[in-house]
Protein backbone atom coordinates (compact mmCIF):
# COMPACT_ATOMS: atom_id res chain seq x y z
CA UNK A 1 0.00 0.00 0.00
CA UNK A 2 1.44 3.39 -0.96
CA UNK A 3 1.66 6.05 1.70
CA UNK A 4 3.69 9.20 1.37
CA UNK A 5 6.50 10.27 -0.91
CA UNK A 6 8.37 13.41 0.07
CA UNK A 7 9.43 15.73 -2.75
CA UNK A 8 12.33 18.05 -1.82
CA UNK A 9 11.93 21.53 -3.26
CA UNK A 10 15.12 21.38 -5.32
CA UNK A 11 14.15 18.01 -6.75
CA UNK A 12 10.83 18.99 -8.29
CA UNK A 13 12.30 19.94 -11.66
CA UNK A 14 14.14 16.64 -12.06
CA UNK A 15 11.11 14.69 -10.80
CA UNK A 16 8.95 16.44 -13.37
CA UNK A 17 11.39 15.66 -16.18
CA UNK A 18 11.38 11.98 -15.17
CA UNK A 19 7.58 11.93 -15.08
CA UNK A 20 7.31 13.45 -18.53
CA UNK A 21 9.93 11.21 -20.11
CA UNK A 22 8.34 8.11 -18.59
CA UNK A 23 4.70 8.94 -19.15
CA UNK A 24 4.48 11.45 -21.96
CA UNK A 25 2.35 14.56 -21.74
CA UNK A 26 -0.58 14.75 -19.29
CA UNK A 27 -2.98 14.81 -22.24
CA UNK A 28 -1.66 11.49 -23.43
CA UNK A 29 -1.27 9.80 -20.06
CA UNK A 30 -4.47 10.53 -18.17
CA UNK A 31 -4.67 9.70 -14.46
CA UNK A 32 -2.81 6.70 -13.04
CA UNK A 33 -4.49 3.32 -12.83
CA UNK A 34 -4.83 3.29 -9.06
CA UNK A 35 -2.99 -0.03 -8.75
CA UNK A 36 -0.02 -0.91 -6.55
CA UNK A 37 2.20 -0.66 -9.63
CA UNK A 38 0.63 2.62 -10.81
CA UNK A 39 -0.91 4.43 -7.81
CA UNK A 40 -2.97 7.58 -8.04
CA UNK A 41 -0.62 10.33 -6.91
CA UNK A 42 -2.11 13.05 -4.73
CA UNK A 43 -0.13 16.20 -3.95
CA UNK A 44 -0.63 17.55 -0.41
CA UNK A 45 1.15 19.81 2.07
CA UNK A 46 -0.15 18.22 5.26
CA UNK A 47 0.51 14.50 4.85
CA UNK A 48 1.47 14.21 8.51
CA UNK A 49 -2.14 14.61 9.61
CA UNK A 50 -3.69 11.35 10.81
CA UNK A 51 -6.72 11.64 8.54
CA UNK A 52 -4.52 11.06 5.49
CA UNK A 53 -3.65 7.58 6.76
CA UNK A 54 -7.36 6.90 7.13
CA UNK A 55 -7.95 8.20 3.61
CA UNK A 56 -5.28 5.94 2.09
CA UNK A 57 -6.68 2.94 3.96
CA UNK A 58 -10.26 3.62 2.87
CA UNK A 59 -9.16 4.04 -0.73
CA UNK A 60 -7.37 0.68 -0.55
CA UNK A 61 -10.57 -0.93 0.74
CA UNK A 62 -12.25 0.34 -2.44
CA UNK A 63 -9.48 -1.12 -4.59
CA UNK A 64 -7.68 2.18 -5.26
CA UNK A 65 -4.02 2.54 -4.34
CA UNK A 66 -3.13 6.11 -3.40
CA UNK A 67 0.32 7.61 -3.05
CA UNK A 68 0.55 10.89 -1.15
CA UNK A 69 3.22 13.24 -2.49
CA UNK A 70 4.04 15.75 0.22
CA UNK A 71 5.29 19.24 -0.60
CA UNK A 72 6.54 21.98 1.72
CA UNK A 73 6.10 24.79 -0.83
CA UNK A 74 2.61 25.83 -1.86
CA UNK A 75 3.81 26.84 -5.31
CA UNK A 76 4.78 23.32 -6.37
CA UNK A 77 1.75 20.97 -6.26
CA UNK A 78 -0.04 22.78 -9.09
CA UNK A 79 3.03 22.63 -11.32
CA UNK A 80 3.40 18.95 -10.49
CA UNK A 81 -0.20 18.37 -11.55
CA UNK A 82 0.20 20.35 -14.76
CA UNK A 83 3.38 18.47 -15.63
CA UNK A 84 1.84 15.04 -15.06
CA UNK A 85 3.81 14.13 -11.94
CA UNK A 86 0.53 14.14 -9.95
CA UNK A 87 -3.01 12.98 -10.69
CA UNK A 88 -4.72 15.16 -8.09
CA UNK A 89 -3.84 17.72 -5.47
CA UNK A 90 -5.60 18.91 -2.35
CA UNK A 91 -4.05 21.84 -0.52
CA UNK A 92 -5.51 25.11 -1.83
CA UNK A 93 -8.57 27.28 -2.04
CA UNK A 94 -10.17 28.57 -5.23
CA UNK A 95 -8.54 31.99 -4.96
CA UNK A 96 -5.08 30.41 -4.97
CA UNK A 97 -5.99 28.11 -7.85
CA UNK A 98 -7.25 31.05 -9.89
CA UNK A 99 -3.95 32.86 -9.39
CA UNK A 100 -2.03 29.84 -10.65
CA UNK A 101 -4.28 29.26 -13.67
CA UNK A 102 -4.14 32.87 -14.81
CA UNK A 103 -0.41 33.36 -14.26
CA UNK A 104 0.53 30.07 -15.94
CA UNK A 105 -2.27 30.02 -18.54
CA UNK A 106 -3.40 26.66 -17.16
CA UNK A 107 -6.85 25.11 -16.80
CA UNK A 108 -6.58 23.04 -13.63
CA UNK A 109 -10.09 22.46 -12.36
CA UNK A 110 -11.82 21.73 -9.03
CA UNK A 111 -13.61 18.38 -8.77
CA UNK A 112 -14.79 18.63 -5.16
CA UNK A 113 -14.77 20.75 -2.03
CA UNK A 114 -13.21 20.02 1.35
CA UNK A 115 -13.60 22.84 3.86
CA UNK A 116 -13.51 26.55 4.58
CA UNK A 117 -11.41 27.89 7.43
CA UNK A 118 -13.07 31.06 8.77
CA UNK A 119 -10.86 34.12 9.28
CA UNK A 120 -11.25 35.69 12.69
CA UNK A 121 -11.11 39.18 14.19
CA UNK A 122 -9.48 39.28 17.62
CA UNK A 123 -9.03 41.91 20.31
CA UNK A 124 -7.47 41.97 23.76
CA UNK A 125 -8.96 45.40 24.49
CA UNK A 126 -12.59 45.07 23.39
CA UNK A 127 -15.07 42.29 23.99
CA UNK A 128 -17.20 42.63 20.86
CA UNK A 129 -17.40 44.27 17.47
CA UNK A 130 -19.80 46.84 18.91
CA UNK A 131 -17.19 47.84 21.48
CA UNK A 132 -14.63 48.85 18.87
CA UNK A 133 -14.34 52.66 18.87
CA UNK A 134 -15.07 54.82 15.85
CA UNK A 135 -11.74 55.44 14.16
CA UNK A 136 -10.25 52.36 15.81
CA UNK A 137 -7.23 50.72 14.22
CA UNK A 138 -7.34 47.13 12.93
CA UNK A 139 -4.24 45.23 11.81
CA UNK A 140 -4.73 43.01 8.76
CA UNK A 141 -2.37 40.65 6.87
CA UNK A 142 -0.54 42.40 4.05
CA UNK A 143 -0.27 39.49 1.60
CA UNK A 144 -2.57 39.88 -1.38
CA UNK A 145 -4.95 36.98 -0.73
CA UNK A 146 -5.41 37.37 3.02
CA UNK A 147 -5.53 41.16 2.84
CA UNK A 148 -8.53 41.13 0.51
CA UNK A 149 -10.26 38.49 2.60
CA UNK A 150 -9.60 40.45 5.81
CA UNK A 151 -11.22 43.53 4.27
CA UNK A 152 -14.26 41.47 3.30
CA UNK A 153 -14.47 40.12 6.87
CA UNK A 154 -14.42 43.65 8.28
CA UNK A 155 -17.09 44.72 5.81
CA UNK A 156 -19.22 41.71 6.74
CA UNK A 157 -18.81 42.74 10.40
CA UNK A 158 -20.14 46.21 9.58
CA UNK A 159 -16.85 47.92 10.36
CA UNK A 160 -16.02 49.30 6.93
CA UNK A 161 -17.36 49.72 3.41
CA UNK A 162 -15.51 48.73 0.25
CA UNK A 163 -15.89 50.38 -3.12
CA UNK A 164 -18.38 48.51 -5.35
CA UNK A 165 -19.02 46.03 -2.57
CA UNK A 166 -15.46 44.67 -2.63
CA UNK A 167 -14.15 41.38 -3.98
CA UNK A 168 -11.32 38.94 -3.42
CA UNK A 169 -8.87 41.44 -4.92
CA UNK A 170 -9.80 44.46 -2.79
CA UNK A 171 -7.02 46.55 -1.20
CA UNK A 172 -7.01 49.21 1.53
CA UNK A 173 -7.31 51.78 -1.26
CA UNK A 174 -10.87 50.47 -1.80
CA UNK A 175 -11.99 51.38 1.73
CA UNK A 176 -14.52 54.23 1.68
CA UNK A 177 -13.30 56.18 4.67
CA UNK A 178 -16.38 58.28 5.40
CA UNK A 179 -18.55 55.14 5.44
CA UNK A 180 -16.22 53.11 7.68
CA UNK A 181 -15.91 52.87 11.45
CA UNK A 182 -12.31 51.68 11.56
CA UNK A 183 -9.00 52.17 9.79
CA UNK A 184 -6.78 49.31 8.66
CA UNK A 185 -3.03 48.81 8.99
CA UNK A 186 -1.51 46.07 6.81
CA UNK A 187 1.30 44.10 8.48
CA UNK A 188 3.01 40.80 7.84
CA UNK A 189 0.58 37.97 8.59
CA UNK A 190 2.89 36.60 11.27
CA UNK A 191 2.83 40.00 13.03
CA UNK A 192 -0.94 40.42 13.27
CA UNK A 193 -1.06 38.55 16.59
CA UNK A 194 1.83 40.55 18.04
CA UNK A 195 0.19 43.78 16.88
CA UNK A 196 -2.74 43.24 19.26
CA UNK A 197 -0.93 45.17 21.99
CA UNK A 198 -0.80 48.27 19.77
CA UNK A 199 -4.13 48.21 17.91
CA UNK A 200 -7.79 47.83 18.76
CA UNK A 201 -8.13 44.51 16.93
CA UNK A 202 -6.40 42.24 14.44
CA UNK A 203 -7.46 39.87 11.70
CA UNK A 204 -5.33 36.81 12.48
CA UNK A 205 -4.84 33.72 10.33
CA UNK A 206 -5.52 30.45 12.16
CA UNK A 207 -1.82 29.56 11.96
CA UNK A 208 -0.90 32.50 14.18
CA UNK A 209 -3.78 32.64 16.68
CA UNK A 210 -1.81 30.64 19.22
CA UNK A 211 1.03 33.18 19.06
CA UNK A 212 -1.24 35.62 20.86
CA UNK A 213 -2.19 33.09 23.53
CA UNK A 214 -5.67 32.90 22.00
CA UNK A 215 -7.90 30.21 20.55
CA UNK A 216 -10.41 30.42 17.72
CA UNK A 217 -13.16 30.71 20.37
CA UNK A 218 -11.72 34.09 21.38
CA UNK A 219 -12.56 35.71 18.04
CA UNK A 220 -15.00 38.58 18.36
CA UNK A 221 -16.06 37.99 14.76
CA UNK A 222 -15.48 35.39 12.03
CA UNK A 223 -16.69 35.38 8.45
CA UNK A 224 -19.72 33.32 7.49
CA UNK A 225 -18.43 30.18 5.70
CA UNK A 226 -21.66 30.04 3.68
CA UNK A 227 -21.55 33.63 2.47
CA UNK A 228 -20.67 34.63 -1.09
CA UNK A 229 -17.64 36.49 0.29
CA UNK A 230 -16.24 33.17 1.59
CA UNK A 231 -16.67 31.31 -1.73
CA UNK A 232 -13.17 32.09 -3.08
CA UNK A 233 -11.71 30.51 0.05
CA UNK A 234 -13.34 27.09 -0.29
CA UNK A 235 -10.56 24.49 -0.27
CA UNK A 236 -10.79 22.06 -3.15
CA UNK A 237 -9.63 18.86 -4.83
CA UNK A 238 -8.00 19.76 -8.15
CA UNK A 239 -7.38 17.74 -11.32
CA UNK A 240 -6.33 18.48 -14.87
CA UNK A 241 -9.33 19.61 -16.92
CA UNK A 242 -9.21 16.53 -19.16
CA UNK A 243 -9.46 14.27 -16.10
CA UNK A 244 -12.24 16.17 -14.36
CA UNK A 245 -14.87 13.49 -15.03
CA UNK A 246 -12.72 10.48 -14.14
CA UNK A 247 -14.81 8.18 -11.92
CA UNK A 248 -11.88 7.01 -9.77
CA UNK A 249 -10.93 10.57 -8.92
CA UNK A 250 -14.55 11.35 -8.06
CA UNK A 251 -14.60 8.26 -5.85
CA UNK A 252 -11.62 9.59 -3.90
CA UNK A 253 -13.40 12.90 -3.36
CA UNK A 254 -16.42 11.03 -2.02
CA UNK A 255 -14.22 8.96 0.30
CA UNK A 256 -12.73 12.12 1.75
CA UNK A 257 -16.22 13.03 2.97
CA UNK A 258 -16.44 9.87 5.06
CA UNK A 259 -17.43 10.81 8.65
CA UNK A 260 -14.16 9.64 10.19
CA UNK A 261 -12.08 11.63 7.70
CA UNK A 262 -14.17 14.78 8.08
CA UNK A 263 -13.79 14.43 11.83
CA UNK A 264 -10.02 14.23 11.39
CA UNK A 265 -9.99 17.32 9.18
CA UNK A 266 -11.89 19.31 11.78
CA UNK A 267 -9.65 18.08 14.57
CA UNK A 268 -6.53 19.05 12.60
CA UNK A 269 -7.95 22.56 12.15
CA UNK A 270 -8.41 23.00 15.88
CA UNK A 271 -12.16 22.98 15.36
CA UNK A 272 -12.12 26.05 13.11
CA UNK A 273 -12.83 24.31 9.81
CA UNK A 274 -16.28 24.04 8.26
CA UNK A 275 -16.82 21.12 5.88
CA UNK A 276 -18.07 22.07 2.42
CA UNK A 277 -19.65 19.79 -0.20
CA UNK A 278 -20.33 22.16 -3.11
CA UNK A 279 -20.89 20.46 -6.45
CA UNK A 280 -18.02 20.60 -8.97
CA UNK A 281 -20.09 22.73 -11.34
CA UNK A 282 -20.62 25.32 -8.60
CA UNK A 283 -16.92 25.37 -7.78
CA UNK A 284 -16.01 25.83 -11.44
CA UNK A 285 -18.41 28.75 -11.76
CA UNK A 286 -16.85 30.41 -8.72
CA UNK A 287 -13.36 29.79 -10.11
CA UNK A 288 -14.31 31.25 -13.49
CA UNK A 289 -15.56 34.42 -11.81
CA UNK A 290 -12.35 34.82 -9.80
CA UNK A 291 -10.22 34.26 -12.88
CA UNK A 292 -12.25 36.83 -14.80
CA UNK A 293 -11.73 39.38 -12.02
CA UNK A 294 -8.03 38.56 -11.86
CA UNK A 295 -7.53 39.07 -15.59
CA UNK A 296 -9.36 42.39 -15.31
CA UNK A 297 -6.88 43.45 -12.63
CA UNK A 298 -4.05 43.00 -15.13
Amino acid sequence: MSRTRLVPLAALASATVLALSACGSPEQAGPAAGTAEDPIRVGVVSSGEDYWDTFVDKAAEEGITVELVSFSDYQLPNQGLTDGDLDLNQFQHLQFLAGYNVSSESDLTPIGATAVYPLGLYSTKHGSVDDLPDGGEVAIPNDETNQARALLVLQEAGLLTLRDGGNSFSTPADVIEDESRVTVTPVDAAQTALALQDVDASIINNDFVGDAGLTADDAIYSDDPDSSAAEPYINVWVARAEDAEDERLAQLVDLFHSPEIEEGVLEASGGTGVIKDDEPAELRDILAGIEENLRAQG
